[in-house]
């Protein structure tokens, strides 16, 4: 699989998109800061299930933006959690809230860094589970460089888990997501320049600009399987986090679904994949 094609500037644009957004999103209802320093917890019912019990393990986790999931296996019991993520002021925010939640560095750190450079970056060879939460693979040209790098993390014995906006979302028409109006097999970048972000569209932001790939499912379990892991499973849902299309409901659990009458598609999976030796 060939790393997929993309401005040369695609890095920076990011980061400076992500850099101005922390500040929105530590204030924003989205992620309810409060609310998570009385629950220490936003894992959604079907990661928890999946990764099972974590008590005693270490656990990295890539791309963690400002650390509330990290922080969350944690609480759950993780020994050890460490948290990357390319965007300085998110790492920083991070280690605050690690802070006001009593977790010292030896419990929780942070740290700044691409995630292709993880393994130079992070403190340890590897830990027992390596998460990736929800929105990241879209960030990243290179699927086979970072399965590589993340598959080298894992500890033997351990696991890789990834829970993900399914691609075929990015195929669909926004308003009702039942018409197909892109190409699934797409492999050059998605230029944005929306302001606004996706806890409040109508928030002044500066640095607009965002860069984006669509990786098919075949490519994420292809990659992963040469990065040498074994898959355990890849389950398709049916439910979302958040109104991807017009026509999604949300549901008394908070997530949103199609109406009863409406065919259902998948719009999230989640894997595990092992490493054996």
């Amino acid at each position: 699989m060939r790393a997929q094609t993309g401005p040369d500037d695609w890095r920076e644009a990011n980061r400076a998109m992500w850099d101005e957004r922390v500040a929105i999103h530590t204030l924003s209802d989205f992620y309810d800061q409060a609310g998570f320093r009385d629950s220490r917890d936003v894992i959604r019912d079907f990661e928890a299930a999946e990764v099972g019990d974590v008590t005693g393990r270490s656990l990295l986790h890539l791309q963690c933006h400002f650390g509330q999931d990290t922080l969350s296996w944690a609480h759950r019991g993780a020994t050890r959690v460490v948290g990357l993520d390319f965007s300085e002021r998110a790492t920083e925010a991070a280690r605050e809230l690690a802070a006001e939640l009593g977790y010292g560095p030896d419990r929780a750190s942070f740290v700044t860094a691409d995630v292709y450079d993880a393994v130079e970056a992070v403190p340890d060879a590897s830990y027992d589970i390596v998460y990736t939460g929800i929105g990241a693979l879209n960030w990243l040209p290179d699927l086979d460089r970072w399965a590589t790098t993340a598959a080298s993390l894992v500890a033997p014995g351990g696991f890789l888990y990834l829970a993900e906006f399914h691609p075929l979302c990015d195929a669909l028409d926004d308003e009702t997501g039942s018409r197909i109006t892109h190409d699934y097999f797409r492999h050059d970048a998605w230029v944005d320049e929306t302001s606004g972000t996706y806890t409040d569209a109508d928030a002044p932001t500066v640095h607009r600009r965002s860069v984006e790939w669509t990786h098919t499912l075949g490519d994420v379990v292809t990659a992963l399987a040469a990065a040498g892991l074994r898959i355990d499973f890849l389950h398709e849902h049916d439910v979302t986090l958040f109104q991807r299309f017009d026509d999604l409901r949300r549901g008394a659990d908070g997530y949103y679904r199609f109406p009863a009458d409406r065919p259902r598609i998948p719009l999230m999976y989640s894997l595990k994949a092992t490493r054996t030796s």
